[in-house]
């Protein structure tokens, strides 16, 4: 009978222990058993996992990857199943989440404390992150995110919309001038962003078209955080969602630029989640919570 479970398990045995005869032990098995199932798991998968002498014994390169990710993979089996037995009583769990610094620091961080008051038994893990993650690799339960979607093996839930604007604060427009069409933005430093490919132009809408302009200036910022306390800061003039720099706006450390030539678009907001997670009560009420807590101001 194929037993894949219980090979990766006398594999990982062996590979901690250091030695057949230890994984033999720990395992109540002969060494004969354990050797017996390491030939199959290496004959199945079509590599060698580890070299054998009579003295020694070492992983390979192979043997090192794929005890890396099947001790991963066999947590989260050993925590799901330890988990299912606990889901009547109410949500609970280690609640992996990673987002853009924008949306974390904006949109999560203020009502996460309303969310663990509410769910005591769920540990929340947030990563702050504008590179796109995968969701396995990085054992994320939800990612939120800004902009189109790329992963179609993903659900999404959109939680909201945000237009782009133009900003700057007072203190650079005093010192700089307020410009007045977009060409008049050449003499101007214009904050850009490192992590996006189009970051050399800036859509306007112009005599009824939407039109590209090529924009300058001396800053890369990779994150919009980092954009928006630089221009906060007076350093140049950005675009950014509205979401973002909201409190800034009414509060008047920015103000908007350029608005009769703003072209109309914005980003979606989305919580993304792989759809076989869906039924996990953790991932279910944080979904919800988002339904009813999270505003985007746009």
């Amino acid at each position: 009978m194929d037993n894949r479970f219980g090979d990766i398990e006398t594999f990982l045995a062996v590979a901690n222990g250091g030695s057949l005869a230890s994984a033999a032990k720990a395992l109540r098995l002969t060494p004969s058993a354990v050797s017996r199932s390491i030939a199959r798991l290496e004959q199945r998968l079509g590599v060698t996992l580890m070299r054998r002498t009579t003295r020694s014994l070492a992983l390979t390169s192979e043997g090192t990857a794929y005890r890396d990710r099947m001790s991963v993979l066999l947590a989260d089996i050993q925590s799901v199943e330890a988990g299912l037995g606990q889901e009547q009583q109410g949500p609970r769990g280690l609640l992996r989440i990673n987002a853009s610094p924008s949306i974390g620091t904006m949109g999560l961080l203020p009502i996460l404390p309303r969310f663990t008051a509410r769910y005591p038994d769920i540990t929340v893990d947030l990563t702050l992150s504008d590179a796109i993650v995968d969701l396995v690799e990085e054992r994320a339960d939800i990612a939120v995110r800004i902009g189109p979607l790329r992963d179609t093996r993903l659900r999404a839930k959109k939680l909201g919309h945000s237009r782009m604007v133009l900003i700057a604060s007072p203190d650079y427009l005093a010192r700089r001038g307020t410009p007045s069409t977009p060409d008049d933005l050449d003499a101007h430093d214009c904050l850009r962003f490192s992590f996006r490919r189009s970051v050399d132009s800036w859509p306007f809408r112009i005599g009824g078209k939407i039109v590209q302009r090529p924009v300058h200036g001396s800053f890369f910022g990779n994150s919009g955080e980092v954009v928006r306390q630089m221009a906060v800061a007076g350093g140049g003039i950005a675009r950014h969602g509205r979401f973002h720099v909201a409190q800034d706006l009414t509060a008047g450390r920015l103000v908007e630029v350029l608005p009769d030539y703003h072209p109309g678009d914005g980003e979606d907001i989305h919580a993304l989640y792989a759809p076989e997670d869906r039924a996990a009560a953790r991932i279910r009420a944080f979904l919800d919570f988002l339904d009813e807590e999270l505003v985007i101001d746009g």
